[in-house]
């Protein structure tokens, strides 16, 4: 067994997986990571297409062997992954088996306000959706999942997580080991 840390960050789309992993990761000193844009790296198109092409089973089976490949570094690194990456092929069991998965819980509300702000044009989720029709595929999706964020083992709540935060939940969960 090695010392290194692997921070998994999980949680709906818009929860700040990325924006906040990177600056935790940069704060830590640790590689940052974006799941997807490893996916679309490793396949060499994107995940709509993937989607389309090969159909979600596929992705999904991608998503699995990413994370054992990010698992199996000897290396501390922060790897934000996508909504849904938890909730398929027993993922989240591995992720707590060998990673601290950090589930950041924001309200629906925020998740809306962030999503309509300036990402659902470039989310494919949400692409051409109203903000009723958003709001609706959210509450769905947390439906969903919420059985599988709340596995994880730090959980921080809140509309307005900050890197201090995290960073500071993250040395209480090392100190209490």
């Amino acid at each position: 067994m090695n010392n290194s840390a692997k921070i998994v960050l999980i949680g709906m789309p818009g929860s700040g997986k990325s924006t906040l992993g990177k600056a935790v990761a940069r704060q830590l000193d640790f590689d940052f990571y974006d799941l997807d844009e490893e996916i679309v790296k490793e396949e060499g198109k994107s995940i709509p297409d993937i989607f389309m092409d090969e159909g979600e089973g596929y992705f999904r089976r991608l998503e699995t062997k990413m994370i054992e490949k990010f698992l199996n570094r000897d290396s501390s690194f922060l790897l934000s992954t996508g909504g849904g990456a938890p909730c398929f092929n027993e993922n989240m069991e591995l992720i707590n088996q060998r990673g601290i998965s950090v589930f950041l819980n924001v309200s629906i509300e925020q998740l809306l306000l962030r999503l309509t702000e300036n990402e659902a044009d470039k989310r494919p989720m949400f692409r051409g959706m109203d903000t009723s029709a958003i709001r609706l595929k959210l509450q769905d999706l947390l439906a969903d999942r919420e059985m599988y964020y709340e596995q994880a083992k730090i959980m921080l709540s809140g509309d307005d997580i900050s890197t201090e935060h995290l960073i500071s939940e993250l040395m209480s969960f090392f100190r209490s080991f």
